[in-house]
């Protein structure tokens, strides 16, 4: 076992002592040592209820034969550090939890690892751990949040963001705000819709590195808790048939990923994560691959902030094994890919159907024929540009106005909250990607503003920067190169026509190539002063077309 090093011999009675003080056996010892990374904190609604997920887990171990010792990690609610200097921390801290998950697996070589969070950033941080130790190892999430419900109509975080640009324009009272505000989020679990934290945690279950029903089982579920038993059940089968994440995570896996994440209409910051995750396995994903597959893979789900539904929703349909099953109909599942249940993807998805398909379309009658995500390219995002195309209203697919240009988030919100923008305006923030940002914020409150003023159906927003999960709107974010980096983002001037073209997957700026080149060789950078933590990351940091991974 690979935890011999640490605990097995006679030069290891120290380490064996030490062991004891805790209260661990002989007996214990003995067992395979299982590592029980939690992410459980009192800061993320996700996260609250992270030790009850972690104590289930831990029975699920020793049912199975093993010694659980749990560890923490950091975590951040995008939520929370929203629309504040905090945001900058959030994409950064990816990082930050990869390497110290490395960091606890190699100074204590575990026999297997249980990743467990909800949210965000932390579960790509764990999935890049997971590939880079490549040890046996399986993810276990908190589960969805339930919707929201006020005055018999369905609520959720998405309703109170956009309800402060609602109230900003007069179409709702403070009052009514803090009625949305106290039935939007009504406990523990992943915010209800399908946003970043969602994705990824159904995104996880079809790249095969956490069990069926990871995705959507509510956090307030009794079957959450047995699922995160069997997780812990799942680990000592891994260990005992020596399956580790990169048997796993090959590139047909994360095919068959992207291919959910289209039919799904996931957060545009997937885009970001699977290649950072694909990354670690020494895999290479590209936006190019983003766009084949998103150009042959149905929309089949429209889930809040695109649609009316909800996590709980998408769970009683099928949840992802009912869209595995539909997708490979049309033979855009690789079948035989192995996953942490020990079987194929295939074995876990066969009778699996859809049960409600008002909530997952079969291919016969898709939303759309192409994918929840668009790639573009153009004069304006030469490396590329990504959108949650299921979320653009059919008027906005294509657009041409006139730039507005704001170098930071906090004017564009000023302009947009002070009725500055009008009908046909293209709204551009620039200076926040990963390294101008530096973390590249999500424009969640700009976007929200937009929707609540009533604009989204008129207005466009690009940046350099991303959005959240629960952006819609015709939202154009990490486009690349950013600002920072001299892209012509940069030298946009304010009037400047823009053309979207999104069925095209065409973002232009509308100026000869000459005069393009002449104002980027004029063009003076703008820099911020920054120390810390954000500094060494924005000096490490590489491009959102590269997945904002750390240079090699």
């Amino acid at each position: 076992m690979r935890s011999d090093a640490m605990k097995k011999g006679l030069q290891r009675a120290p380490h064996r002592a030490l062991f004891k003080a805790m209260g661990y056996t002989n007996d214990e010892l003995a067992r395979p040592i299982i590592g029980i990374a939690n992410s459980r904190n009192e800061l993320i609604p996700g996260h609250i209820h992270l030790g009850n997920i972690a104590e289930a887990v831990k029975a699920g171990v020793r049912m199975g034969g093993g010694t659980p010792m749990e560890f923490s990690t950091i975590g951040i609610c995008d939520g929370i550090a929203m629309g504040h200097s905090g945001m900058k921390y959030s994409l950064a801290s990816r990082e930050l939890i990869a390497d110290s998950i490395e960091v606890m697996a190699s100074a204590y070589p575990f026999d297997g690892l249980v990743l467990i969070a909800n949210c965000d950033k932390i579960i790509p941080g764990m999935l890049m751990s997971a590939l880079r130790l490549n040890i046996p190892a399986i993810f276990i999430s908190g589960g969805p949040m339930l919707s929201g419900c006020l005055q018999g109509k369905k609520i959720d975080l998405i309703s109170v963001f956009e309800g402060v640009g609602k109230c900003s324009s007069g179409k709702l009272s403070k009052k009514e705000l803090e009625e949305i505000e106290d039935y939007a989020c009504p406990g523990a679990g992943s915010c209800a819709g399908m946003f970043t934290a969602n994705s990824m945690n159904c995104l996880a279950e079809a790249l095969g590195l956490a069990l069926p029903g990871n995705g959507t089982i509510p956090a307030v579920s009794g079957r959450r808790i047995r699922l995160a038993k069997e997780a812990g059940l799942a680990i000592m089968n891994l260990i005992e048939k020596g399956i580790k994440p990169r048997d796993i995570a090959t590139i047909e896996g994360f095919e068959n990923t992207i291919s959910c994440e289209m039919a799904l209409g996931s957060s545009t910051n997937t885009v970001l994560h699977l290649p950072a995750i694909a990354k670690e396995a020494g895999l290479k994903l590209d936006l190019a691959v983003f766009d084949r597959i998103s150009r042959k893979t149905p929309n089949l789900c429209r889930l809040s902030p695109a649609g009316g539904h909800h996590l709980e929703d998408l769970d009683m349909a099928g949840g992802v094994p009912a869209v595995l099953a539909e997708l490979s109909k049309k033979r855009l599942i690789h079948k035989e890919v192995l996953t942490v249940t020990g079987k194929t993807v295939g074995e876990n998805i066969k009778g699996k159907v859809i049960l409600n398909q008002e909530v997952i379309r079969q291919l016969t009658n898709p939303y759309s024929e192409d994918g929840g995500i668009a790639i573009l390219f153009g004069s304006l995002a030469p490396n590329g540009a990504c959108v949650k195309k299921s979320g653009v209203d059919p008027k906005m697919m294509k657009h041409t106005g006139p730039a507005r240009c704001f170098d930071s988030e906090e004017e564009a919100q000023e302009a947009i909250l002070g009725g500055k923008i009008q009908k046909g305006d293209v709204v551009v923030i620039r200076y926040e990607g990963p390294k101008g940002g530096p973390g590249m914020r999500e424009m969640l409150a700009p976007t929200s503003a937009i929707v609540g003023v009533g604009l989204d159906k008129d207005v466009a927003l690009l940046t350099d920067g991303r959005f959240s999960g629960g952006t819609r709107g015709a939202a154009i974010g990490h486009i690349s190169p950013e600002a920072v980096e001299g892209g012509p983002i940069a030298i946009i001037q304010e009037t400047d026509i823009i053309e979207i073209d999104i069925p095209e997957r065409r973002l232009q700026l509308k100026l000869t190539k000459k005069e393009i080149e002449k104002r980027l060789s004029r063009l003076t950078i703008k820099k911020k002063k920054i120390n810390g933590y954000l500094a060494r990351y924005a000096s490490a940091v590489t491009s959102a077309s590269k997945g904002a991974v750390y240079q090699d």
